[in-house]
C-alpha cells in the first residue's frame, strides 16, 4: 500500500502538481494517512477472520471426530471387558480397560489443545505492511 501512495506522488510530480502549498500538502498527507490506516484495519480484520474461521473448522473436526470415536470406543470397551473377563474377574477387567481408555483420551485431548495453541492468529501481513508504511512515512518526512 505504501507503494501505491508513493506511485501516486510520482504521478502528481509528472503532471505538474508539485506546486501545492504546505497546507495543501499536509491536508493531502492527513487524508492519505487516514485512508492508509483504514485499509490496514480492514486488512487486519480480514486476516483475523480467515484465521478464526480456520481454527473454528479445526475445533469442529475435533468435536465431530470425538463424537464418532465415542460410539466406537463404547463398543470396543464392552468387547475388551468381556474378552479379558474370561481370564480374570470382570471388575478387574473393567478397571484395566477403563485405565487404558482414559490414557488414550487424555493423550488425544492434550494433542488437540497443543494444536490449537500453535495456531498463529496474529495478522502477520498487516503487521508487515504497517512496518513498511512506517518506514515510508519516515522517509517522506526527511
Amino acid at each position: 500500500m505504501a507503494r501505491e501512495v508513493h506511485h501516486e506522488k510520482e504521478e502528481r510530480t509528472a503532471t505538474g502538481q508539485e506546486n501545492q502549498s504546505l497546507g495543501e500538502l499536509f491536508s493531502e498527507l492527513t487524508k492519505e494517512t487516514t485512508t492508509l490506516v483504514r485499509q490496514e484495519i480492514q486488512l487486519a480484520k480480514t486476516e483475523i477472520s480467515q484465521k478464526a474461521t480456520s481454527a473454528g473448522k479445526d475445533v469442529g473436526f475435533l468435536a465431530a471426530g470425538g463424537l464418532a470415536a465415542y460410539g466406537g470406543f463404547l463398543a470396543l470397551i464392552a468387547a475388551a471387558i468381556l474378552l479379558i473377563g474370561h481370564a480374570i474377574t470382570m471388575w478387574v477387567s473393567a478397571l484395566i480397560v477403563g485405565v487404558v481408555v482414559v490414557g488414550i483420551g487424555g493423550f488425544l485431548v492434550m494433542s488437540g489443545l497443543n494444536n490449537l495453541k500453535n495456531q498463529q492468529i496474529a495478522p502477520h501481513e498487516t503487521l508487515e505492511t504497517l512496518k513498511e508504511d512506517k518506514q515510508w512515512a519516515t522517509e517522506q518526512t526527511r
